[in-house]
């Protein structure tokens, strides 16, 4: 087998998740995406900015960086 080097990509399955949010948790998501489409000019659903937003808090938790598992330095 060939050796390349672009390694094997990651399962890209989507997993869907059912939540509950607060009726004050709920406002705030649609002004935010009310914000963002001030600022980039493009509607957005909550249901496809949520993700974003998760992500976007992950990245900036340090300490969940530095702990977490399988992961190299940060």
């Amino acid at each position: 087998m060939p050796e390349l080097k672009l390694a094997k990509l990651p399962d890209r399955t989507p997993v869907k998740l059912a939540i509950t949010v607060t009726p004050d948790l709920h406002q705030m998501l649609q002004q935010y995406a009310a914000l963002y489409a001030e600022a980039y000019g493009r509607e957005e659903s909550v249901i496809e900015l949520v993700p974003a937003i998760l992500v976007a808090f992950l990245d900036a938790d340090r300490s969940f960086q530095k702990n977490r598992v399988g992961r190299k330095d940060v």
